[in-house]
């Protein structure tokens, strides 16, 4: 007996044994009712009210109207201080009247202590609906201690009435309608109050805003979603919106003020040896759901080890019959409880950590984005657009795993110890044996993961080139198809994934020998510790208890010791992309400082820059030197100077994209920006005009006409409506950049910079620009203007001209100014004004100006040209003017032929399968996996687990020789039991290093054919996929998706496989020892049926959501990217890094739903697998009672095994839900592995001659052709013949058919009907490389790969060096290449962005040279260059190619006025065909017509 209070305070004994636990009808005495029972309840509520007074004034809430619910619930409460009052004056009266003989004072303090907190609870509640909480988490746990104890007392009293009588009637029904309020009071708290003002600001809320703690413990909130998931196909529209704490911009703002402070805190400390640490900022961040991890984890490794003393008393309870029935069930109904209590931890514990992950990952991904768009031009040519999506891909969801592992790193540790302990407890001395094991395996282990770190890095190094490869390919992959290039780009891919899956199959190699010791360490430390136990002494017994004890314990060691190398591998792999991450988070950030703003005055300029020396990076090479210009508010400024003067540098300087080395640059006001080429976004017409700018009809419709747009519109079925595909993928040269123009119109900037916008359109087209934009009568006229201009013509009504010299300000001033000053100016003029002013001079009356100007002034020198221009006409016969023209048949044929309901959409949603996945998709990636090695796999997890059944069962007849006289003392027969032992556990770990052999062989295999089957595919593509896909969709499908098949399904199936053969057996082993327990197993099932069917079918729409609204991020990102320069110039930086929010909370819902998915199956799962362990435990104390004959070691053996199969059934159910989840990126890959292919690219039995076409005569036969099967023809019929050696033109309203005519050459779009024929040869009937290696474009937009620069002029490797230099020669690029250090092996950045747009075209035409096969066709190759350029390329053309058949879609007029012959198209026919001097002499030709029309005749 114990009594720690004075006789006068308690009525009897504190606690007694003999009444409480040794008897057959136990009970807490009076006192411990009246104190302990009675006083912790309301010490919990006392101790927790700082932290709800802290809530009450923090919270952003305050409510003042009252609901019904929380109305009754402070009406119950008060009521309860009433009760409570009455109750102690009632006590009171009697303990005054009868003094010790009536009361004692624990009777009188406990109704006072409880009155108290019962007001307490009011103000609880008061606070709880002024701050808007729906549900008190302290206030439900209140309720249900007071229950509990209520209930208990109720007991107690009922008892004492039933064995002396009621004497107290009146405070005992005080009491009991006490209870029923406390009781009211607990159900009342698991109901939710509605506050609207948690869901004000949100369309679809989330339904966990409005559920109590208690809903909110089992995930009952998701019940909804779950029905429905079941119910339905789910759409993005049906899920709910994210709650506050999980929107992307609360976790990035935190984070990057954290990252800001890291940052800050070195430069302070000025110590160039640190670096700022990411992983502190994230900890920072996140440091409350973090602690609350902690709080969960530890939680579940104490109550982990409560089990296996439960199952000692269990055992110890069947042994001897003399102990007390109750006790027996009271074992029973705690193993239930302790399970209970580990499941909720466990589920919250992975929970919140799931959460906190996702919202890590929300913020490093953000934080990418916001980086990406700020870095200097120097960081993005040394971090390629691959890179960056595989640390939004890769290396943030590698964080966002992490979370659920990271505390696993001191719980591992706790758990081994305790598990020692409790072992040593068992066993005695001997459990140091097992330590010596332990010991011995760390080294292991540690050389394990590091050797893991080694090949993580080296993965993720290629798996970056991988990406950035296949992106580069992507954003290329025209040009690829027009050079017949795909094979040796697609080699090069496979190449580097060759290395990855190499590094791939040592991590693989290195997992086998890593779960081999996952099982022989665990499996060791038994063996030896049961050796060194029954060898140490001949006295110790090695019974049930010390067997099945030993066997619990060492089944939870086994978790930490599996757990503890995956979680340092995972540590390390994190630890990698966050050294990844940083890398990239501390790259050299644009300086605000390089531009400064100049104050709002009257007479401050425009622009200024003084003494400025300006370069692309801190350590690049300086660009511009000492430049000194002011321009005025309102002028209109030109920029003229040769290839690689600077001229793109000084616009940049001027936007702040440039590195400031020295001087000041200063500009006023707001600037919109035009780039050299047109950066278009993946939306509407509209949208990309108004650029996030409000609309207004009236200034939208005056910047459509000025930017000659209207009747392009007009044409189209969703007018401005209409979505452009990726880079205006649906739109011309011309259009794009008229629709870059237009966005930058509407603006209404103060300052505009025009980088050459005018060099993409026809001559006309810009004459009409200039004179309604730009001009001094434009829209713009009261505007400061920056052009960087190659037309000539516009200079003399410019207020102001800077020429550029190699980085330097040569000249500076008006026109009239500079032209007297015969400098570089004039120079510049006198080489180019006869060519443009003859082409000009009848349309222009400002050229006729500058050409009497300029031939007034001396010529210092003259460039020869290759061959005389007296053949030229001096007329401007290009398409036609594009603002007069129809809409490109094949845009008109896009719009109409989709099967979108939206008119005018182009790139459709990406489409996700609907139900389950199906059989074939498992079978695809056995197949590529090869049967034989998931065969192999199967049969060694079967022989692992039947080894491992036969081995448990020879435990248990091991522990019955301890009541047996003759073998209790048998060494030898100890020996025999002893060896068999290790023998089965021997066998169990060669099946199990098998099984992971087989699983890499299979996983390698697996990887290596779903990516290169999916890259082929795509290689052979037609452009019309490429056309009408997002690029996102693509790269997502070659980062993401083979992501998961290299190292996620792998693991998913092995997990898989073992949990359904672990769980098969257990209710095997279970059955076997209680056979009472078999009829248990069919509800338990339909229980797990049920969750399962739900949970599978929700998982896994939940998870394709997931998989689709990812895209739209990657390609966001790239697109943004592209047009950072466009973003920053026009201060939308915040704009789009709010849609990058926006379209990762998209996908974050799914992401969410689906981690919530997991965790409300994972807690019913639990509390039925809760159900197998109580009905193991109970069946065990029933056959005691009822003589059904089950022994210790039988219930042991049972019992042991229930308490693993609880988590292993609910594996089973997840295993199965991710393998189905995760399977679905089988079915993406397969979806794009089976993509419509072109025609083969060589056919053996039809090839053509090694110098095929030895002439070049081309001739159609009835041609026709459309771009896709269900889309309008764009070539009705063209007819006609063009002889060897003929230099043909060609022109035609635009949409008339004259791209589609170079495709067709090409066979990137296939005949419809007709045929071409190339000396003879019906090109449909040869491969496609045969014949688009045997003709040679040079396209409109240069491209060029991320490479050398070799590699990007003969990337077969088929021409000497002596050949490229000689191409390089007559490009007029040898010069250049011989000023490289590296010369031939200088390295092109990604796009050529190191290269002016001058200096790729040049490289382009290399590459033609190199070919120099008999055709040659030129696809407004000149458009967007300047005049010098061109001029280079028209003399090395007519030099070069003088005896081939040369095919141009002419842009300037002297590409085209010396052909041979002119091809006028119209409508995709040929309407004319002569020379350009016949066309012209006969007035009702159309060519006469597009003359006249441009003024030219």
């Amino acid at each position: 007996m114990y009594q720690p209070f004075p006789e006068r305070f308690c009525p009897d004994t504190f606690w007694d044994p003999s009444v409480t636990w040794y008897t057959e009808n136990p009970d807490f005495s009076m006192c411990f009712h009246q104190t302990v029972l009675t006083w912790l309840p309301c010490a919990v509520l006392w101790l927790m009210a700082p932290l709800q007074l802290y809530r009450l004034r923090n919270s952003k809430y305050r409510v003042k109207r009252w609901t019904w619910l929380s109305l009754t619930k402070i009406f119950f409460a008060l009521c309860l201080v009433v009760l409570s009052l009455a109750e102690f004056s009632y006590v009171a009266d009697v303990w005054r009247k009868k003094s010790i003989g009536g009361f004692s004072d624990a009777d009188l303090i406990a109704p006072i202590i409880k009155a108290a907190t019962y007001m307490l609870a009011s103000w609880y509640l008061y606070g709880d609906k002024r701050r808007a909480s729906p549900s008190s988490g302290i206030m439900t746990v209140f309720w249900l201690f007071m229950t509990l104890t209520g209930i208990l007392s109720f007991r107690t009293h009922i008892k004492l009435a039933t064995q002396q009588g009621m004497s107290d009637g009146f405070r005992f029904g005080l009491q009991t309608l006490s209870c029923l309020l406390v009781l009211a009071q607990f159900f009342l708290s698991c109901i939710a109050e509605r506050f609207k003002e948690l869901i004000v600001d949100s369309l679809n809320p989330s339904p966990e805003l409005l559920t109590s703690v208690a809903g909110r413990s089992i995930f009952s909130f998701f019940d909804t979603m779950a029905y429905l998931g079941w119910k339905k196909r789910l759409r993005q529209e049906d899920l709910w919106d994210l709650t506050p704490q999980d929107q992307v911009t609360a976790s990035v703002t935190r984070l990057q003020t954290f990252w800001q402070n890291e940052v800050n805190d070195l430069k302070r400390k000025k110590d160039a040896s640190s670096k700022p640490s990411l992983a502190y900022a994230i900890v920072r961040t996140f440091l409350g759901p973090l602690l609350l991890c902690v709080g969960y984890r530890l939680i579940t490794d104490i109550v982990t080890f409560i089990s296996p003393q439960i199952l000692r008393l269990i055992i110890d309870f069947v042994a001897d019959p003399m102990q007390e029935t109750w006790k027996g069930y009271l074992y029973a109904v705690l193993m239930l409880v302790t399970a209970t209590m580990l499941t909720f931890a466990q589920n919250h514990y992975f929970f919140i950590a799931g959460r906190v992950g996702m919202q890590i990952r929300a913020a490093v991904i953000a934080s990418v984005y916001r980086k990406s768009l700020v870095i200097t031009s120097a960081a993005k040519r040394a971090t390629n657009i691959g890179e960056i999506v595989n640390l939004m891909s890769v290396d943030a969801q590698r964080l966002s795993d992490l979370m659920m592992y990271v505390n696993l790193i001191w719980s591992a540790p706790l758990q081994i110890a305790i598990s020692l302990y409790f072992l040593w407890d068992v066993l005695g001395v001997a459990v140091l044996a097992g330590l010596a094991v332990l010991m011995l395996t760390m080294p292991l282990n540690w050389f394990l993961a590091k050797r893991n770190k080694t090949i993580q890095i080296g993965q993720m190094q290629y798996k970056d080139e991988r990406i950035r490869a296949i992106t580069e390919v992507l954003n290329g992959i025209k040009v690829l198809k027009l050079y017949a290039w795909e094979e040796s780009f697609e080699k090069q891919i496979l190449d580097i994934r060759e290395k990855e899956l190499r590094q791939l199959q040592k991590g693989a190699r290195l997992e086998a020998v890593s779960a081999f010791n996952w099982f022989v360490s665990p499996f060791l430390v038994s063996f030896f510790s049961f050796t060194a136990y029954v060898l140490s002494s001949t006295e110790n017994e090695f019974n049930a208890e010390k067997a099945f004890v030993s066997l619990s314990l060492l089944n939870i060691l086994r978790h930490p010791l599996t757990m503890l190398p995956h979680t340092i591998t995972i540590a390390i792999q994190s630890r990698v992309s966050i050294k990844r991450l940083s890398s990239f988070l501390t790259k050299e950030e644009l300086d605000p400082n390089n531009v400064m703003s100049l104050p709002n005055e009257p007479g401050t300029p425009a622009i200024q820059m003084i003494d400025a020396t300006l370069s692309w990076g801190r350590e690049e090479p300086v660009c511009l030197k000492n430049v000194n210009l002011k321009i005025k508010e309102g002028e209109l400024c030109a920029v003229v100077g040769q290839v690689g003067a600077g001229k793109s540098s000084l616009v940049a300087a001027m936007l702040g994209l440039m590195e400031k080395q020295s001087g000041k640059v200063g500009v006023k006001g707001t600037v919109a920006y035009v780039p050299q080429q047109a950066w278009i976004q993946n939306m509407t017409l509209r949208e990309n005009i108004l650029f996030g700018k409000p609309y207004e009809k009236e200034r939208y419709d005056k910047v459509l006409d000025a930017c000659a747009m209207k009747p392009d519109l007009d044409m189209l079925d969703a007018g401005d409506q209409t979505e452009i595909g990726e880079k205006g993928a649906n739109l011309s040269g011309g259009q794009r950049q008229r629709v870059s123009l237009a966005r930058a119109v509407y603006s209404n900037a103060d300052v505009y910079l025009l980088d050459d916008p005018l060099s993409a359109v026809d001559a006309h087209v810009g004459k009409h620009i200039f004179e309604n934009v730009v001009g001094p009568n434009g829209l713009l006229r009261d505007k400061t203007r920056v052009l960087v201009t190659h037309g000539i013509s516009y200079l003399p009504q410019t207020d102001i001209i800077i020429v550029l010299t190699l980085g330097t300000v040569s000249e500076l001033g008006s026109y009239d100014q500079l032209m007297n000053n015969d400098g570089a100016f004039a120079e510049f003029l006198r080489e180019y004004s006869p060519d443009e002013a003859d082409e000009q001079q009848e349309q222009e009356p400002d050229v006729k100006l500058i050409h009497e100007d300029v031939i007034k002034q001396p010529r210092s020198t003259f460039r020869e040209k290759t061959s005389s221009t007296s053949g030229r006409l001096a007329a401007d016969i290009l398409e036609t003017v594009e603002h007069t023209s129809n809409l490109p048949i094949r845009l008109k044929s896009l719009v109409k032929g989709l099967h979108e309901p939206v008119k005018g959409r182009l790139v459709t949603r990406e489409m996700t399968a609907i139900g389950r996945v199906a059989g074939s998709v498992y079978s695809s990636y056995f197949k590529n996996a090869s049967y034989r090695a998931v065969f192999g796999m199967v049969a060694s997890y079967f022989a692992f687990s039947s080894f491992d059944l036969g081995g448990s069962f020879w435990l248990t007849a091991w522990t019955s020789d301890a009541s047996d006289p003759v073998r209790k003392n048998d060494t030898n027969q100890r020996d025999f039991r002893l060896g068999i032992y290790g023998m089965f556990g021997g066998i169990q770990a060669l099946f199990v290093l098998l099984s992971y052999s087989i699983l890499a062989y299979g996983q390698i295999k697996a990887s290596r054919n779903l990516h290169s089957k999916l890259l082929l595919r795509i290689m052979r593509a037609p452009m019309s996929f490429f056309d009408t896909t997002p690029l996102g969709r693509i790269v997502n499908r070659f980062s993401k998706d083979v992501e998961v098949v290299d190292s996620v399904l792998p693991v998913i199936f092995e997990d898989t496989v073992y949990c359904i053969h672990s769980v098969a057996f257990t209710l095997v082993v279970i059955c076997i020892n209680t056979w009472q327990f078999a009829p248990v197993i069919i509800p338990i099932g339909i229980v797990y049926w049920l969750v399962q069917r739900y949970f599978i079918a929700t998982s896994l729409q939940l998870k394709r959501l997931d998989s689709v609204s990812r895209s739209p991020i990657y390609s966001h990102f790239q697109e943004s990217l592209m047009g950072s320069s466009v973003i920053l110039a026009t201060k939308q930086r915040q704009r789009f890094i709010a849609d990058n929010e926006n379209r990762m909370n998209t996908n974050n819902k799914p992401f969410f739903l689906y981690q919530l998915c997991h965790r409300w199956a994972a807690i019913r799962l639990d509390f039925a697998g809760n159900l197998i362990t109580f009905f193991a435990a109970l069946f065990a104390v029933i056959s005691r009672d009822q003589g059904w004959g089950i022994t210790p070691d039988q219930a042991g053996l049972s019992i042991s095994y229930a308490l693993s199969v609880t988590q292993v059934l609910n594996w089973m159910v997840e295993s199965v839900s991710a393998m189905e989840s995760n399977i679905v990126s089988v079915e993406r890959i397969n979806e794009y592995s089976a993509v419509e292919n072109e025609a083969p690219w060589v056919i053996k039995s039809g090839r053509a001659a090694k110098d095929w076409p030895q002439a070049g005569e081309i001739s159609f036969k009835q041609y026709q052709t459309r771009y896709r099967k269900d889309l309008n023809l764009v070539l009705t019929g063209v007819d006609c013949n063009i002889i060897s050696g003929e230099k043909i033109g060609i022109v035609g309203r635009t949409g008339a058919g004259k791209s589609s005519l170079t495709l067709a050459l090409f066979r990137i779009i296939e005949a419809a009907g007709g045929s071409i024929l190339i000396d003879g040869v019906d090109i449909s009937m040869l491969g496609l490389h045969d014949v688009r290696s045997r003709i040679t474009i040079l396209p409109q937009e240069p491209v060029l790969f991320s490479g050398s620069l070799r590699m990007n002029l003969d990337p077969f490797g088929q021409y000497s060096e002596e050949e490229l230099w000689q191409a390089l020669g007559n490009s007029h690029l040898k010069q250049y290449v011989n000023s490289l250090p590296e010369g031939l092996d200088h390295l092109v950045a990604e796009g050529g962005e190191n290269l002016s747009v001058g200096q790729r075209q040049l490289i382009c035409l290399a590459r033609a040279l190199l070919r120099k096969t008999k055709v040659l066709v030129l696809d407004e190759a000149t458009a967007a260059i300047d005049l010098e350029t061109d001029s280079l390329i028209q003399d090395t053309i007519r030099v070069n190619f003088a005896e081939c058949t040369v095919l141009t879609i002419a842009h300037r007029i002297n590409t085209i006025m010396d052909s041979s012959r002119i091809m006028v198209l119209d409508a995709g026919r040929v309407k004319e065909f002569d020379t350009p001097a016949n066309l012209l002499a006969n007035s009702d030709s159309i060519f006469f017509s597009l003359a006249k029309s441009a003024n030219l005749v």
